[in-house]
């Protein structure tokens, strides 16, 4: 039975799970863990995952072969197909669901406005690598989107953050509580401008942290730096057949799988995991391959280390105007 990825799942009160697609046999995860030793080799060529609708996947027509590049592990006419029912295409404005408006922070000056439908709760902000958030609003789909354009042209926030961005500021990030005060102020700023929808019921700040959740810091002693994470150093640029990876997972965030590579010698112990390479896995590339795990002899032998391409990560400005 073949068992094609499809990236990395977050789950509310949960940690992160490979997500793994087989034609005619449905969905399954593989839970992920801190301190889990993470060996695989890409194999089988790159496919097209199809479409996902309605709780069910389906495959794609020409069983399109991908680039190792993409970070959308679906053909141009699936994606299309994606596109023109997706809520951000604004195609389903009469959606008789809730939504929440939203703020998420991921780095100093690094704040954005979004929508999520009630019945996901939070798990748009983990799928996204939102280190804290809080709600803004709730009520109907055109209301929620009428407010966030409302706060993006007001507050000046955008309504994405590219994800090279927020995994170059991850692991120096301020203390817990420098975060929540950013978020509160801006709340604050948004709760009380004018032209709220009156269909959409503001929301008190209640900041929810992620910082411990993702493995990144101490979070709520609201101690600042790297904790596990330690730094990060490089990222994955595309997988390519018999490519491997292998190293310890210390950190998740969104797609992003935060590994300490070992470097030509046996697998790291815990205690050992400051001396090895930092490499960033952006699980959107895993998308659309077949995985095959290394066995313990292969994945402990010296010679074995990760053998894709990776590049380094690059600093950037986490500063934003506008706010406030």
């Amino acid at each position: 039975m073949t068992w094609w990825c499809t990236g990395v799942r977050w789950r509310v009160g949960g940690g992160p799970a490979l997500g793994w697609y087989g034609e005619g046999k449905g969905e399954r995860e593989s839970p992920l863990a801190f301190g889990d030793v993470l060996a695989f080799r890409a194999v089988g060529g790159r496919r097209c995952l199809g479409v996902w609708r309605g709780g069910r996947r389906t495959p794609c027509p020409a069983a399109a072969v991908l680039s190792g590049r993409g970070t959308r592990a679906q053909c141009a006419e699936c994606a299309g197909i994606d596109r023109a029912h997706s809520v951000a295409a604004d195609t389903m404005a009469d959606d008789p669901r809730p939504y929440h408006v939203y703020l998420a922070w991921f780095g100093s000056g690094m704040v954005k406005v979004g929508i999520t439908g009630v019945g996901r709760g939070s798990a748009r902000l983990l799928e996204q690598g939102a280190v804290a958030f809080t709600w803004l609003g709730r009520g109907p789909l055109m209301a929620a989107r009428r407010a966030e354009e409302l706060l993006r042209s007001a507050l000046g926030v955008p309504d994405r953050i590219p994800y090279a961005q927020k995994r170059a500021v991850r692991a120096a990030l301020p203390p817990a509580g420098e975060r929540a005060g950013e978020l509160a102020r801006a709340h604050a700023t948004a709760v009380a401008l004018a032209g709220w929808p009156e269909s959409l019921e503001r929301l008190p700040c209640e900041v929810v942290d992620h910082a411990e959740v993702f493995g990144i810091e101490g979070g709520v002693d609201g101690a600042a730096g790297g904790g596990r994470l330690g730094g990060v150093g490089s990222v994955v640029s595309e997988l390519v057949e018999g490519g491997v990876v292998v190293g310890t997972l210390v950190a998740a965030a969104g797609p992003d799988l935060h590994l300490v590579e070992r470097m030509g010698s046996p697998l790291l112990e815990s205690r050992e995991l400051g001396e090895g390479r930092r490499l960033v896995v952006d699980t959107r590339l895993l998308g659309g391959w077949q995985l095959e795990a290394l066995g313990k002899s292969e994945r402990e032998a010296a010679d074995v280390v990760t053998s894709v391409p990776v590049k380094p990560v690059k600093e950037v400005s986490a500063l934003q105007g506008g706010l406030f």
